[in-house]
C-alpha cells in the first residue's frame, strides 16, 4: 500500500536525520569544528532538496540506498550556504530555523570553516560511495559543482548582493534566483532521475520542470517574508525589506506575486506530466513547495 504524502515526507526526513548523525562524525576532525558542522546540519529544516532527490529517483527506480549519500551531500551544500549567508558580511542574521545562527553560537571564523568543511565533505561522500559507478560519480560531481559554484549558486549570491539598494527588473530577479535557489533544486531533480534511469527525453522535461519549480519556490519564500508566521519560519519576518532586497512582491506587489507563483505552478505540473513523473510524489512535492507556510 502506497504511503500518504505526509507519511512519505516523514519517512524521508527521518532517514536524512539519521544519515546526518552517522556522516558528520568525521575521523580526525577537531571537536569544535565537528560540533559547528553538526549544529547547523542538524538544526531542523524542511529537507526539501534531498527529499526531492529521493522522489525524483523513486519515480523511476526503487533501490533508494543508491541516492542516500547524494541526497546528504546536497543537504550539506545547502547548509554550508546558509551558514555563510547568515554571516555579518552577508545577511547578518541572528536566527536560522528557530535557533541562533552558527556564528552566534561559535564564532565567525569557526562558522566559515564549518561551511567550508561541509562543502568539501559533500564531494567526498559521493566520490567514496560504493553503490555508484565511477561514471556516475564523475557525472554527479560535475553537475553538483556546476550547480553550487561560480556559474550556479555562488553566482546568484553575488548578483543578489549587488542588487541590494537598487531597483532591478523582473528578468534580472528571475536570473538571480534561477542561480541562487534554482540550481540546487534542479540538481536534486536531475540527479535523482539520472540515477533512476529516466530516459533522455524525460530528463529534458524534468529540466524544464525544475526551472519552474525553483522560481515558484523563491516566489513563495518572498511572499512568506511578508505574510509568514515568525514562529513557524524560525527567523524574523521582513528581513528582505530591512536589507533593501528586490523581491517578487516588491516588484509585482503581493497579489501579483501570488498570481505569478500560481502560473509557474501550472507550468511546472505540465512539464512533470510530459516527463511521466506526475504519478508519484513529485506532484505532491510541487504543490507543497507552493503552499508551504514556512
Amino acid at each position: 500500500m502506497k504511503a500518504t504524502f505526509d507519511e512519505y515526507m516523514l519517512e524521508k526526513k527521518k532517514q536524512i536525520e539519521q544519515d546526518i548523525i552517522s556522516h558528520t562524525q568525521v575521523e580526525s576532525t577537531p571537536e569544535e569544528l565537528q560540533q559547528s558542522m553538526h549544529y547547523s546540519l542538524a538544526a531542523g529544516g524542511k529537507r526539501l532538496r534531498p527529499i526531492l532527490l529521493y522522489a525524483s529517483y523513486e519515480t523511476y527506480a526503487n533501490r533508494s540506498s543508491r541516492v542516500r549519500n547524494v541526497a546528504l551531500a546536497l543537504e550539506m551544500i545547502h547548509t554550508y550556504s546558509l551558514i555563510h549567508d547568515d554571516l555579518p558580511a552577508l545577511d547578518n542574521d541572528d536566527y536560522r530555523r528557530g535557533k541562533k545562527t552558527n556564528h552566534k553560537v561559535f564564532d565567525e571564523s569557526t562558522a566559515i570553516l564549518a561551511g567550508d568543511a561541509l562543502l568539501t565533505h559533500s564531494f567526498h561522500l559521493i566520490a567514496t560511495d560504493d553503490e555508484l559507478t565511477d561514471q556516475e560519480k564523475v557525472q554527479l560531481i560535475t553537475w553538483l559543482t556546476e550547480a553550487s559554484g561560480p556559474a550556479g549558486m555562488v553566482a546568484g549570491q553575488i548578483l543578489d548582493i549587488k542588487a541590494e539598494n537598487s531597483e532591478v527588473s523582473l528578468h534580472t530577479l528571475e536570473k538571480i534566483h534561477a542561480l541562487k535557489t534554482g540550481k540546487l533544486i534542479s540538481f536534486a531533480v536531475q540527479a535523482g532521475a539520472y540515477l533512476g534511469g529516466a530516459t533522455e527525453e524525460q530528463q529534458q522535461h524534468l529540466q524544464t520542470f525544475s526551472h519552474f519549480l525553483g522560481v515558484l519556490f523563491q516566489i513563495q519564500d518572498d511572499i512568506l517574508d511578508i505574510t509568514g508566521d515568525v514562529e513557524k519560519m524560525g527567523k524574523p519576518i521582513g528581513s528582505d525589506a530591512e536589507n533593501n532586497k528586490s523581491t517578487y512582491p516588491v516588484i509585482l506587489g503581493l497579489e501579483k506575486a501570488i498570481e505569478y507563483r500560481d502560473y509557474y505552478l501550472k507550468e511546472a505540473l505540465a512539464a512533470l506530466e510530459h516527463a511521466q513523473a506526475d504519478h508519484y510524489y513529485m506532484k505532491d512535492l510541487t504543490e507543497y513547495f507552493t503552499e508551504r507556510d514556512y
